[in-house]
């Protein structure tokens, strides 16, 4: 029976917070601090420029931390990004008189959509091919604002560029600069802790789990690479305004390489490694500078810092620190109470909660699956069982959205899902684990479990912070691992990541679940709580559809089993009868 919205609320009653100011004070009087200090400070030219310059890169930067490290997406045209908002705001201000924030806003609304375009047509490719489309885009843009004179003024570049009104003075355009930075970078470091945030790291750590857990991944992918792009250009916009000047030497393929290593030099995967890296690089050369009177000196220096840094803080400076603060800080202590987990399956769809008919897939001429038909009755424990090779795997795949059907039709809950992907299959009350746990693995155990309850169409949650963690308690309690929810995946036992996994499942509050061999590395303790697991979970009606080659697991907690052999269903009925067949026990038991 599905849930009411007074039942929601009442299952769910939200945490009382301390207020928003309260909770950022600390970082708003630092931001207060730095802007009062670059607008009242007196500085000569020269720190001005490199203090602007130090600003600006930063901004920039940040697009690659969203980008590359909260998303694992390879970006390097972030100097292309960051040329238009600059030729944006100094072409709009000096030759069209536009104002400074019409040009910017211009710069980055252009930017965006660039970033989206080029995402969305090359973030299938992946990987190298993804990097060298990058790098033509930025050779493409870079020729562009060379040969287009009589837009872009050619090599001679734009000068005269404008600035605001309000801030028409070097000083306080830094101190301007300066306050974009902090606020940007506020939003930057808690995007990870959004919805959006935590889709593009699940995305980052595993792609497959991401979608199976209902999150669209391209979608993800290509918002990513649109704020990337977006961040750039914001960053553009402002170096033209405070340098008055841009040409196209300023946005070659060498300055996205600068970037990329300002990003992996602080910490890729945080903003204040962005700055720190954007500092870095900008104020090593100057240093440096007593030792560029003798040759080659000063780059080998400068190559070696870079290197030291890279080889032996992997995770960069602001890593490394981070790394070392989590060993010396006490762990925060997590939520040792949370309401029981509960499961309200969907019952739309009659009797039968999937029905399949005709499935089939071919590889080339290898039928992996062949014609198989498959009724799962609502409420109890269907089992999929046969020798390996047989197809299951490729007909939960096929279930699940993550291979396309050759033929036939996949109804669930009513609705016919056949040509969904993953993640609307997801949406749609399908739920799944893997036989090869996939998890994300830079995330906690309660981070992994938030992804779950995070399921479009999970009205067992509101979608708010205090809410999904909430869920995710429950359904790590569940399992029995709610007092570790804080710790990271990669510190459990492999037995206990699958439970994580099952967690994350049962948070979505799916219609049906499937589970792909959750026995398999388990010992026989571990299987006796699984069992114990499958039986809670089918007490509360939720329908499981499972694979496994423990025999004694099948017969104790499957009511109704399907046999396949050869990509064929040979056998198909409740558990007892089915296990006695001959067809059943040559194929798959044995026989002495």
């Amino acid at each position: 029976m599905s849930a009411s919205t007074g039942d929601i609320q009442a299952a769910a009653p939200r945490v009382r917070t301390a207020p928003f100011i309260v909770r950022h004070l600390p970082y708003f009087l630092l931001a207060a601090v730095a802007v009062f200090a670059a607008a009242t400070m007196r500085f000569d030219g020269y720190t001005l420029n490199i203090l602007m310059q130090a600003t600006t890169f930063a901004v920039a930067v940040f697009g690659l931390t969203v980008v590359l490290g909260f998303c694992g997406q390879i970006n390097l045209a972030q100097a292309a990004f960051f040329g238009l908002g600059a030729y944006a705001v100094g072409l709009g201000t000096a030759d069209y008189q536009l104002n400074f924030w019409i040009a910017l806003a211009g710069g980055a609304v252009l930017s965006l959509i660039a970033g989206a375009f080029l995402g969305a047509s090359t973030l299938k490719l992946g990987g190298h091919y993804l990097a060298m489309v990058t790098i033509s885009f930025q050779q493409i843009l870079t020729l562009v604002m060379i040969n287009t004179i009589w837009l872009t003024h050619g090599p001679d570049g734009v000068s005269r560029i404008g600035k605001p009104a309000l801030f028409n003075t070097q000083q306080s355009f830094l101190a301007f600069c300066v306050g974009a930075l902090a606020l940007i970078g506020y939003l930057v470091w808690h995007l990870p802790d959004t919805r959006m945030g935590r889709a593009m790291r699940a995305v980052r750590d595993n792609e497959l789990a991401a979608s199976v857990a209902g999150i669209d991944v391209f979608r993800t992918k290509v918002t990513a690479f649109a704020l990337s792009a977006l961040l750039g250009a914001i960053g553009g916009g402002l170096f033209a305004g405070g340098f008055a000047y841009v040409s196209p030497d300023q946005f070659s393929f060498a300055e996205s390489i600068v970037f990329l290593t300002m990003a992996l030099l602080g910490g890729v995967a945080s903003p204040i490694g962005a700055v720190i890296g954007t500092g870095l690089l900008i104020l090593i050369p100057e240093w440096l500078r007593f030792l560029k009177n003798i040759p080659g000196l000063y780059l080998a220096i400068y190559g070696l810092f870079v290197i030291l840094i890279v080889r032996f803080m992997p995770d960069g400076i602001w890593g490394f620190v981070a790394d070392v603060l989590k060993r010396w800080r006490a762990k925060v202590p997590p939520i040792l109470t949370a309401p029981s987990l509960r499961l309200a399956p969907a019952t739309t769809g009659g009797e039968m909660v999937l029905q399949v008919t005709g499935l089939s897939k071919h590889f080339g001429g290898l039928k992996a699956v062949d014609n198989v038909d498959l009724q799962v009755r609502r409420g109890g424990v269907h089992a999929l069982i046969g020798p390996n090779g047989s197809g299951k795997t490729t007909t939960l795949n096929m279930l699940s959205g993550l291979y396309n059907v050759t033929s036939g039709k996949i109804v669930l809950d009513g609705t016919d899902v056949t040509h969904m992907p993953a993640h609307q299959r997801t949406a749609a009350g399908l739920g799944r684990t893997f036989q090869n746990i996939r998890l994300f693995r830079t995330m906690t155990a309660l981070e992994n479990v938030m992804i779950g309850a995070e399921r479009p169409g999970n009205l067992l949650v509101q979608h708010n912070a205090d809410s999904l963690r909430e869920r995710a308690m429950s359904a790590l309690t569940f399992v029995g691992l709610g007092p570790r929810a804080n710790e990271l995946v990669s510190s459990f036992s492999y037995g206990h990541q699958r439970l994580i996994e099952i967690a994350r499942a049962l948070a979505a509050n799916p219609t049906l679940l499937l589970l792909d061999e959750p026995a398999a590395g388990l010992n026989s303790s571990e299987k006796v709580e699984l069992h114990g697991l499958l039986k809670r979970i089918a007490d509360q009606g939720l329908t499981i559809l499972i694979i496994d080659h423990d025999m004694a697991l099948v017969r104790e907690a499957a009511q109704h089993i399907t046999v396949l052999n050869f990509g064929r269903r040979i056998a198909d009925g409740e558990s007892l009868s089915v296990l006695q067949q001959p067809d059943v026990i040559s194929a798959y038991l044995g026989t002495e």
